[in-house]
């Protein structure tokens, strides 16, 4: 019986991080033209799949102080991306994606997707596969992550 022997996950790690890290960077590039940064990107989609979030929240979900968080916030409503709007708890502030701001996350979707969607079509059929195969398993190692 033939037993096959798992790859060591240092070695994996080595070759995967620089792909990722490259992949993530070409990737980034896509915003430029949109005028938005990556840190952008990512609060408006938190802010987009949870409506109503506050300043605290995104705060500790960036891992960065309130203060840092307003900077941010404040630069973003600036650009009309997002608003401030009233939530059960008045107490607080919460925070949403404006028909701007969801514009720009369109964009910016269509435009990784294309990106990528070119660069996959010059792979060969078994690579391509090999790819799809990889997805879940990466999925699973954001979820393991969190």
């Amino acid at each position: 019986m033939a037993t096959t022997l798992a790859a060591d996950p240092t070695t994996v790690a080595n070759r995967l991080r620089p792909a990722l890290l490259r992949l993530n960077r070409d990737l980034r590039r896509e915003l430029h033209s949109l005028d938005v940064t990556g840190q952008q990107i990512s609060l408006l989609v938190k802010i987009q799949k949870e409506r109503g979030i506050g300043m605290r929240e995104l705060a500790r979900w960036e891992h960065m102080s309130v203060p840092g968080m307003s900077k941010y916030i404040a630069r973003l409503e600036a650009a009309g991306l997002v608003r401030r709007t009233e939530v059960q708890d008045r107490r607080r502030v919460g925070l949403e994606v404006t028909t701007e701001g969801a514009r720009v996350l369109t964009s910016v979707k269509r435009r990784r997707t294309t990106w990528l969607a070119e660069r996959l079509r010059g792979l060969e059929p078994e690579e391509l596969d090999a790819i799809d195969a990889a997805v879940e398993p990466l999925l699973k190692l954001l979820d393991v992550a969190t």
